[in-house]
């Protein structure tokens, strides 16, 4: 049975009035579920479309205390 990784995704924004950089941090299975993820939060929250977004990395976080996100540290750690 597989377990949930924790990944960053780091990667740019690129509209026509907006131009960011962004870096999220999602629990997901596979990295494309990552991503998956990011295009779905940015796009709620943001109003970016998939096309806006460009991702360049996506890496597994491994050690819990890097976890810059309280929120996604909080439910990999299980509240201690």
């Amino acid at each position: 049975m597989s377990e949930v990784k924790v990944f960053r995704v780091i990667g740019r924004i690129t509209k026509p009035n907006l131009r960011t950089k962004f870096q999220k941090e999602v629990r997901a299975m596979k990295p494309e579920d990552a991503v998956e993820d990011v295009y779905k939060i940015l796009g709620s929250k943001h109003k970016v479309k998939r096309f806006h977004i460009k991702v360049e990395l996506v890496e597994e976080v491994k050690n819990p205390e890097e976890i810059k996100d309280p929120i996604v540290k909080d439910l990999t750690l299980g509240g201690e």
